[in-house]
């Protein structure tokens, strides 16, 4: 398949996560297959946009007590209202609300429908051998080569019971990796200085974007420091201080492995893409908005594509990353998939043009 990056030299990354499939449904909405069909033309109200590949980015469910293969078949069949894209474009990693209990299957329902690998054909609708870019590694951690970027794609490990995962309630907040999975990273980082390299999990690294500082993800009760659900569900079991960012490294709390290695070595990827705080894209928390610069790397917050999973804080929206030919920059823009915060489409004040360490090279 030719891909727009090979006719024009540019490629397009739709990146999008939180869609809650579940969630939205009982609501009468179907949030993924909504996306999908506006970003292909076929809502009149809103308009289309090109995309080469899509990096979905967790929470596929909307299940607080474990997704089930109904979900899953719904995920399925709101990927497949595509008319113009195949399933084998969108890139999937794990969220915490996809994570498998503790007495199941280690993420049986994330491999099972999100699939990177495609090992589920029959459940996912992904073969592997129709990729435009071949996967390689697993399902908690994979990389994808287009042209000189290589995509580092992590799925979050929320499962396995308390503190980590939270038993009969699916995955508590608070992000998780292993000490694999990291070390993964790290060797691929410091193989490649030579490519632009992007980094996609679900969960923002701590003090980066709105809402990923300690505490954030709440709204205080009272002046006695208690805590109320907010951005995210408040579960003092389950790491709370660490809701809103990549928390646990190995089962270590507020590891800081990343923001560490990051701070050590600045400048050592381009792009950090994840999601996990629903919010609108004007927000700001003690000075952080959706797109920042750290240790001389972009972090983006993508979320979130549902309209009523945490809907106090939620509006439907996601970002689209061009990647220009022969430029050492990208073009990071905001679609709005309601008009709840200001009409359906582009939102340019949420534009960014943001920096890299190499030009791109599509091939």
């Amino acid at each position: 398949m030719a891909t727009d990056a090979e006719a024009s030299g540019d490629f397009t990354v739709w990146v999008a996560s939180c869609s809650h499939v579940g969630t939205d449904l009982r609501h009468g909405r179907r949030s993924l297959a909504c996306a999908i069909q506006q970003s292909e033309g076929d809502d009149p109200d809103a308009p289309a946009f090109p995309w080469d590949i899509m990096l979905d980015l967790g929470d596929l469910s909307g299940a607080v007590a474990g997704p089930d293969a109904e979900e899953g078949q719904e995920v399925r069949d709101q990927y497949a209202e595509a008319r113009h894209h195949r399933r084998e474009q969108v890139y999937n990693i794990a969220g915490n609300h996809d994570a498998s209990l503790p007495e199941e299957e280690t993420q049986w329902w994330f491999r099972r429908y999100g699939d990177p690998t495609g090992q589920f054909t029959a459940y996912s609708g992904v073969d592997p051998t129709r990729r435009p870019f071949p996967v390689d590694g697993t399902w908690e951690r994979y990389s994808i080569r287009v042209g000189n970027i290589l995509f580092l794609m992590m799925s979050d490990r929320n499962d396995g019971g308390p503190p980590v995962g939270r038993g009969a309630r699916g995955g508590y907040p608070a992000g998780a990796v292993t000490g694999d999975t990291f070390d993964w990273w790290v060797s691929l980082v410091e193989a490649n200085p030579d490519l632009i390299i992007v980094t996609a999990h679900h969960h923002m690294l701590k003090e980066t974007t709105v809402g990923s500082g300690p505490w954030e993800g709440f709204r205080q009760r009272d002046r006695y420091g208690a805590y109320r659900s907010h951005y995210h569900g408040y579960f003092r079991d389950g790491g709370p201080m660490g809701a809103g960012y990549l928390y646990w490294v190995d089962g270590n709390p507020d590891a800081g492995a990343f923001e560490r290695y990051l701070q050590e070595h600045p400048g050592a990827i381009d792009l950090w893409l994840g999601g996990h705080t629903h919010t609108n894209p004007d927000d700001v928390v003690n000075g952080r908005s959706h797109i920042e610069r750290r240790w001389g790397v972009t972090f983006a917050n993508c979320a979130a594509l549902t309209r009523h999973h945490a809907p106090t804080t939620t509006l439907p929206m996601s970002r689209v990353v061009t990647f220009r030919g022969g430029r050492r920059s990208a073009l990071v823009a905001c679609y709005l998939h309601s008009d709840d915060h200001a009409p359906c489409g582009w939102y340019p004040p949420a534009e960014r043009t943001v920096p890299l360490r190499h030009a791109f090279q599509s091939g």
